[in-house]
């Protein structure tokens, strides 16, 4: 599948991973971008740049209407891309009660599998299509300040070896994309090394039109991947030293 000439949708549109999403998009040619939000007015700005060719959608991915709704509204999409999701800082049991944690898998998981059953058949009416879902390195090895984010991502993970092997038959290739720390306003107080949004984008991109299933973008996520095959055991003992702080 080639991005020029795609229709596509991004979720979580507003934010920082999914401005560079549409921006890319737009330079790669894109016929017709469709960008989701909880707020339609936090579009404007995006919606701006090419007001032709980028369409605001009010779209909460938590609320099955408003899914189902999109999915009428956008009924020539062939690259669904799921990209809004969630994460609260909190540990499992450091956290003062579970409602960071059910937030996270609502959105995290819940949400992203009402995209993919609103969508999936959308774009096997048009083809087959491509599904992008912006997970996480975290999703495979759990980070203890993050814990219930990760738990989130981790099902999400598994949600998306699901649904891939579910819409094989339709053509529509699924690809998980799995970034370390992405330099975004969310991340500004973590450490580095932080990868570039542009960097996850390109390789998220990149993998719809080479078939790819899995990315790792940036050397930290490609770091941890490898470790995971070499050492599952010491990456996540490593992890483990970072602790939540108690609340």
């Amino acid at each position: 599948m080639q991005i020029e000439n795609a229709v596509a949708l991004v979720t979580g549109a507003n934010g920082g991973i999914g401005k560079h999403y549409t921006e890319t998009l737009l330079a790669l040619g894109a016929t017709r971008i469709y960008a989701g939000a909880r707020k339609i007015s936090s579009l404007d700005d995006l919606v701006a740049i090419d007001p032709d060719r980028i369409i605001p959608v009010a779209l909460d991915i938590t609320d099955e209407t408003t899914v189902e709704a999109a999915a009428l509204q956008c009924s020539d999409v062939n690259l669904l891309i799921n990209n809004a999701g969630i994460g609260l800082l909190k540990g499992f049991i450091s956290a003062p009660n579970l409602s960071a944690a059910r937030s996270e898998m609502e959105v995290n998981y819940f949400g992203t599998l009402a995209m993919c059953r609103a969508f999936a058949p959308v774009l096997k009416a048009n083809g087959g299509g491509a599904v992008i879902n912006m997970l996480s390195i975290l999703g495979r090895v759990n980070f203890p300040m993050n814990a219930s984010y990760s738990a989130s991502k981790g099902a999400g993970y598994i949600l998306t070896q699901g649904v891939r092997a579910e819409l094989a038959a339709q053509n529509t290739l699924v690809i998980g994309v799995m970034p370390a720390t992405v330099d975004t306003p969310v991340s500004q107080d973590f450490p580095p090394p932080k990868v570039a949004p542009e960097t996850v984008v390109q390789a998220a991109l990149q993998a719809v039109v080479d078939g790819v299933e899995d990315v790792y973008p940036g050397e930290q996520a490609e770091t941890m991947a490898a470790q995971l095959l070499s050492d599952p055991k010491g990456l996540e003992k490593a992890m483990a030293a970072m602790l939540p702080q108690p609340a």
